[in-house]
């Protein structure tokens, strides 16, 4: 948007509150001038005035308003109040559903007010949030878009380093492909302590980079560190999957058992790998009658391809199985 277009919404805006006498619909008009400019201050100028001036009409007329204008408008709010915790998680709900928007390039982002006071947990969960959508972030677009988190990130992490926040931080930069970023931060956290979760993203990260030797060696870090959580036994039994080692998925699986024996996802990578591994038709019923309650759908399809490229199988299981994968 124009600079010329940016001051005929505040324009606008301005007539909206005062001679309409409608401050929400003033919001309204100043939101859609910062979706086309995040970065230009005067519609945050002109909410600052509202909110001076109308805050508890804005307050009352806001409640409960969960569209995208009123959210955004909160954020900045929230910020004026010098709630940084609850601005940062609110911009990124925002940032989540619209991540094609520079919303991070908001002048109130980069302000060291927010920087010297947002914690690390509310900035971590913020993170988390911006992934909520499941949208591709690992565009150049998008790096260049979400830089102003990138910067956030590495200002809080240094001023407060807490490892589980950062391990939770670290997942943005990964899915836009910033591996670099997202191990530092995990280098950072384990200054502090060495704990699970950094183990975890680290493993993570390496996933995501193709580097199953480094993911395998991560994860057996992270038991280290956690050795009776079933869900590593799980993470660590799939990535010796993935890299043909079914003796050792199976072995993993049976320890994970152990911890939690009724887990129905462990119980069907178990059912799963030992029908790939000796083509047992036993196990293939079972993961057969398991899989309508795995919830996440593209592991129950892997699970189901590992198993039909089991040994000796017949045709009639392996055709029951398809079908599963199909629907």
């Amino acid at each position: 948007m124009s600079n010329q277009s940016v001051a005929a919404g505040v324009s606008l805006a301005r007539v909206m509150a005062h001679c309409g006498g409608s401050p929400v619909g003033a919001v309204k008009f100043l939101v859609g001038a910062i979706a086309s400019a995040p970065a230009a201050p005067d519609p945050y100028a002109g909410l600052a005035d509202l909110w001076r001036d109308r805050r508890s009409e804005l307050e009352a007329g806001l409640e409960g308003d969960g569209s995208l204008s009123a959210v955004l408008a909160q954020a900045y709010f929230l910020f004026l109040k010098g709630d940084m915790d609850d601005a940062v998680m609110t911009l990124g709900s925002v940032t989540g559903a619209r991540p094609d928007v520079p919303w991070g390039t908001a002048p109130w982002f980069g302000d060291a007010r927010f920087l010297d006071a947002v914690s690390a947990e509310a900035l971590a969960e913020a993170c988390l949030r911006t992934l909520d959508y499941g949208h591709d972030l690992d565009t150049d677009e998008m790096r260049e878009r979400f830089a102003p988190w990138f910067h956030t990130i590495d200002v809080v992490s240094e001023r407060s380093p807490v490892p589980e926040s950062l391990a939770a931080m670290a997942r943005l930069p990964r899915a836009c492909g910033r591996y670099e970023l997202s191990f530092a931060l995990c280098d950072r956290a384990d200054t502090v302590d060495r704990v699970m979760w950094t183990a975890v993203a680290r493993a993570n990260t390496w996933m995501a980079m193709g580097d199953l030797d480094q993911a395998a060696a991560a994860f057996e870090d992270a038991l280290t560190l956690d050795p009776a959580n079933w869900s590593l036994y799980l993470d660590l039994a799939d990535v010796r999957a993935e890299q043909g080692d079914f003796a050792a998925a199976v072995a993993l699986v049976e320890q994970g058992l152990q911890h939690e024996p009724q887990e129905l996802s462990l119980r069907a990578a178990g059912a799963a790998y030992r029908t790939r591994l000796s083509g047992s038709s036993d196990d293939l019923r079972a993961l057969i009658a398991m899989a309508p309650e795995l919830a996440n759908t593209a592991y129950r399809d892997l699970l189901i391809d590992y198993a039909c490229a089991g040994p000796g199988l017949p045709r009639n299981l392996l055709a029951k199985a398809r079908r599963i994968r199909k629907n």
